[in-house]
């Protein structure tokens, strides 16, 4: 039976502000990238994801991301390989803290927003992220695209890399996403989203911008917890998937 992992972007809040449903998509993922204060969370957001997810039996993700709570995380930066590397190891470790207490562990890292793009290309910040995770254990899995310098050096440093794909973001014809500041590069039809989930489970293939098919194969998949409607589209995600025969389940 095909499985795959179920993702989703949590505890993207601060203070009194909310952005995710956390507790109802909790119910539907497998894994939560949750946001460890730089480009959202802060240390009661996070212990609350946290123990929520032991709770539900949800695997916990680190999402560390470039100091830029103003900007979400999405701003295009330029860090020092030791600074990010230390930023990395540190979101890492606040995370584990409450990871701990709630009686789990962090299982794996991923980048979020424009550090999750630039280590697609880029050797040198690929490289600080490899340090950072190797800092703070060197067993985590990194999650990321397929084909990224970042995934590349991960396994290098004998780290478990895992490919990552996205329901509801656009594809590049060379399997890229599409930049968030172009039409269509979130995909927001439902039935789309849906469709492009049981193709991309079963067969590991997209339809790119320029409608090519393009192969895309991944371990997990990824759904925006920042999209309106989120909770139920995940649901619906999860309900066809399983209808396709797909098992769904942590890849840790």
């Amino acid at each position: 039976m095909t499985s795959i992992d179920l993702n989703a972007d949590l505890g993207e809040g601060f203070g009194r502000w909310r952005l995710t449903d956390d507790e109802q998509l909790l119910s539907v993922v497998s894994s939560a990238n949750v946001a460890c204060g730089f480009h959202a969370g802060d240390a009661v957001t996070m212990r609350r994801v946290c123990e929520l997810a032991a709770e539900r039996g949800v695997t916990i993700g680190a999402q560390v991301s470039y100091r830029d709570l103003a900007g979400f995380g999405r701003r295009a930066m330029d860090v020092p390989p030791a600074e990010l590397a230390a930023e990395v190891a540190y979101q890492i470790g606040a995370l584990e803290v409450f990871a701990r207490a709630a009686g789990a562990r962090v299982a794996y890292v991923k980048p979020h927003g424009a550090l999750y793009h630039r280590v697609v290309r880029d050797e040198e910040q690929a490289g600080a992220v490899v340090d950072g995770v190797l800092l703070a254990d060197a067993t985590l899995p990194v999650l990321g695209l397929p084909g990224s310098r970042l995934l590349e050096l991960a396994a290098k440093a004998g780290l478990p890399a895992v490919t990552e794909a996205f329901a509801d973001r656009a594809y590049t014809e060379q399997g890229t996403l599409v930049p968030r500041g172009r039409d269509g590069a979130v995909v927001t039809d439902p039935e789309a989203v849906v469709e492009r989930s049981v193709g991309l489970a079963r067969f590991g293939a997209v339809t790119a911008d320029s409608g090519a098919r393009i192969e895309v194969r991944a371990r997990s998949l990824c759904l925006h917890g920042d999209t309106p409607g989120a909770v139920d589209l995940a649901r619906r995600v999860r309900r066809h998937l399983e209808a396709a025969g797909v098992r769904v389940e942590a890849f840790v």
